[in-house]
């Protein structure tokens, strides 16, 4: 199993020696086909093969956690591909097997019960390490494999092909495989097949993440239409990663919002001021400057003219009550409670949900609030 403790008739799973298992470590195939003879050659030494990759560990771990996909219920187009991988590929086991720090997952499986296993015996963690499909004939003839608990104890794995799941930008999620008891290999139409279907079960996981940034983009109107039930309009909904360069190109569309309609400069600048350290809080706190997390900002009119921007994080969030006040003198020399005061002083109001998650801030214009 890509390395699963496996229920099902094979699963694939093979010990990685501990210098295997070091982020960035460079692993090898155990064995090696090569396109134009079909010729395969087990226990490759070092150097010969091409196409080795040396990974970034934490960067490929960030890289899986934006699909949002681990532990998250079957669904039928991944599905298909195990099912039609195993049937082209004639194996009793087919697996969509997505590598997390110390397990592999199972998003879609065939002929297996396990959910997911340790990473320590999975073959889907050498897989991994290369571009191209990672070939193992006989698990039982590969120094690095015959020992592994699943290959000489149940579900007896002998042979495993597994073709690696590329992310957008370029990193190794996982692989669609598929795993046999009898030590055999692939034919060059089968090799297509597979091949063929990776790339659509790559084409799958960036069609869902996509939809999955999109719902996420629409829950944040909805819930911003809730708060402001009497908001004509949203004029901005964006959601940004957290890190601090994204912030300006957030700043510059309120702004050009602002400007549009004719607000003061120098309201305009209080207001990107006020946005601008709500974002940093969120950025720096709620995400802990975690790039791959992703800040919510959106920005409203109600009926009365009056400006509303939400931002919201996915952090633990912060008890409100608990803030320091900095003009305190046990408090001046401290850091911290100064970007709430400084956001409280420049907007009109603000309120604060969700356990800290999610800030509300009003402002209206100086012309508005004299005529009231």
């Amino acid at each position: 199993m890509c390395g699963a403790a496996a229920a099902g008739r094979n699963g694939g799973a093979a010990g990685i020696p501990a210098a295997h298992e070091a982020a960035g470590a460079t692993i090898r195939t155990s064995a090696i086909e090569d396109t134009d003879t079909g010729d395969e050659r087990a226990g490759c030494p070092a150097g010969e093969k091409e196409g080795i990759v040396v990974t970034d560990e934490a960067g490929r771990l960030a890289a899986l956690g934006k699909y949002r996909i681990l532990d998250t219920d079957p669904e039928q187009a991944f599905d298909d591909l195990t099912m039609l991988a195993s049937q082209i590929c004639g194996t009793p086991i087919a697996l969509i097997s997505l590598v997390d720090e110390n397990r592999q997952w199972f998003k879609s499986r065939v002929g297996l019960q396990a959910q997911e296993t340790a990473r320590s015996v999975s073959f889907c963690a050498h897989a991994i390490q290369e571009r191209g499909i990672f070939l193992v004939p006989d698990a039982l003839q590969d120094e690095r494999f015959r020992d592994n608990p699943l290959v000489v104890g149940d579900p007896l794995i002998r042979f495993y092909a597994g073709a690696p799941l590329i992310a957008r930008d370029g990193e190794a999620l996982g692989t669609l495989c598929v795993i046999d008891r009898l030590p055999r290999s692939l034919t060059a139409d089968q090799r297509a097949a597979l091949d063929a279907l990776r790339r659509q079960a790559e084409a799958q996981l960036e069609l869902r993440r996509n939809l999955d940034e999109l719902r996420v983009a629409l829950e944040g109107v909805e819930r911003l239409g809730a708060l402001i039930p009497y908001c004509s309009t949203c004029e901005l909904n964006v959601v940004i990663p957290a890190a601090p360069e994204a912030m300006d190109t957030v700043s510059a569309g309120v702004n050009e919002l602002l400007a549009s309609k004719r607000w003061p400069p120098e309201e305009i600048l209080q207001v990107e001021l006020a946005l601008q350290e709500a974002l940093a809080n969120a950025i720096r706190h709620g995400c802990k400057n975690d790039p791959t997390k992703q800040v919510q900002c959106s920005v409203a009119f109600d009926t009365a003219g009056e400006l509303v921007i939400m931002i919201r994080d996915p952090g633990p969030g912060f008890d409100v009550a608990k803030v320091p006040n900095p003009l305190e003198e046990a408090n001046l020399l401290k850091s911290s409670g100064r970007g709430v005061f400084l956001i409280n002083k420049l907007m009109d109001t603000v309120e604060f949900a969700d356990g800290g998650r999610q800030v509300l801030m009003r402002k209206a214009p100086s012309d508005r609030r004299a005529s009231v």
